[in-house]
Formats: C-alpha cells, structure tokens, sequence
C-alpha cells in the first residue's frame, strides 16, 4: 500500500478511526508508523493527503490532523475490453489495471472463457480488489466495471457505437500490424479488446472488425493476458 484509502463519505479532519485489519497490519509492520508520525492517506473519491496517528490499538488506528489537498491523478483515456480470466488472474488484473488508471474495464463473455468462471466468488470481490489497486497506485477515484455476459450483442450494440466515436484495437498474435506501427499512424487507441488465455477464437474476430475494431499484434512473442495487458497499458504512460 502506498496510500490508506478512507472509506468515509466525509472523512473528519478532527478524528477518524481506521479498523481494516489489512490497513493496521500494513502500517504496524510494513511502514513501521507510530503515535505522533503522518501517514499517507485519501478519501475514496475525493483528494489525498496526510493524517497523523494519534492513538493505536490491536483493532483500530485513530487519525486526526488530516489535510487533503492533492487531487488524485488522472485516469488514462482508455477502455479496456477483456474476456473474463480465470479467477485466480482476475484478481491481479483488477488490481493492476486499477493502479495504472484504467477508466473502464469490461468483463465479456468469450468462447474460451469457462462458464464456471461466471459463478466464481471473484465477481463479488471486483470492489477488494479496486480497493487494493487504488491504495498501490496511490488514486482514489475507482474505475468503472462493467460484467457482459453475452458477447455479440454487447459488440453489435453497444461497442460498436463506441468505436465510431472512438479508436478501437483488438490484440491478435496473427495480426499483420503492430500495435506499435498503427498507434503511430492513428495514435493511442481509447479502447482496447484482449482475450482471456487462447486469445479471440476467429468469429470473435471477425466480429469486431466488423464492428469497429482493427487488429493488432505485440510482436513475435505470444504472451499471456497479464502480460498483453500491462505490456499495452504501459504504453499510455
């Protein structure tokens, strides 16, 4: 954690108690703080600052003197499509996409991707792990997530408006273009399209061409979907 995020509508500046068994073991021993030493700290929405520990218990932190005055930094002009992982690698790319400042995640549906992963337990968890990657990336404002269970609908209806207002790229091994080649002709595309391990079987990529979308390889190497998305996240930096 590189900032406490606060839950708080309306966090006091006079006295604020943290009980998050996770934030009181992170700032008894990762940071090593103390009574009287200022912490890092943000209201979920809201800016960022600091706030010094007045008083802590086994159970709970009191806060008080907190100032925030930073706004939190901006999110990235990206929407990133992803076919839903397997829910061990959903966690961290939740995460991960929520540190970098991702606006919009959707969750789709895919060929490849396992119907039990629609009824894993990890779907309920999506604000935990939002959570974690805010307090990494040192943000508060939350991206948008969004679940879409059937695919060629949410393509037909709803991607496709987007993308004629937006540049839209989907990932594919077997693209002839480089993302690199084509963002530099056209720029940094606003929506990104990247499958879930097996990458878009070819209905799915027909359909997005179809629908707005142009295809783009990360080079000879084929990697795994944690590594196309960050290795294409990276590059909005």
């Amino acid at each position: 954690m590189n900032l406490i995020l606060l839950d708080q509508a309306e966090p006091s500046s006079a006295q604020t108690a943290l009980c998050d068994p996770a934030q009181i073991q992170h700032i008894r021993q990762v940071l090593q703080l103390g009574v009287g030493d200022h912490l890092k700290v943000g209201q979920k929405h809201g800016n960022i600052g600091t706030a010094v520990i007045s008083e802590m218990r086994s159970d709970q932190i009191i806060l008080t003197d907190m100032v925030l005055t930073t706004a939190p930094p901006a999110k990235l002009d990206l929407t990133v499509i992803l076919a839903l992982p397997r829910p061990k690698v959903l966690r961290r790319l939740i995460m991960d996409m929520t540190a970098i400042g991702v606006r919009d995640i959707v969750l789709v549906n895919s060929y490849r991707t396992d119907k039990s992963y629609w009824q894993s337990p990890m779907l309920t968890r999506l604000d935990e792990f939002v959570h974690e990657g805010l307090q990494q990336g040192m943000d508060t404002v939350p991206p948008n997530i969004y679940l879409k269970k059937r695919f060629k609908p949410f393509v037909e209806d709803e991607l496709s408006l987007w993308a004629q207002a937006q540049q839209a790229v989907v990932a594919h091994p077997y693209a002839a273009t480089s993302f690199s080649d084509w963002s530099n002709r056209n720029g940094l595309p606003q929506i990104l399209c990247i499958g879930a391990e097996g990458g878009w079987i070819e209905y799915e990529i027909e359909l997005l061409h179809n629908n707005g979308c142009h295809s783009v390889n990360l080079g000879d190497r084929i990697l795994r979907t944690e590594a196309a998305v960050n290795a294409l996240c990276g590059r909005y930096f």
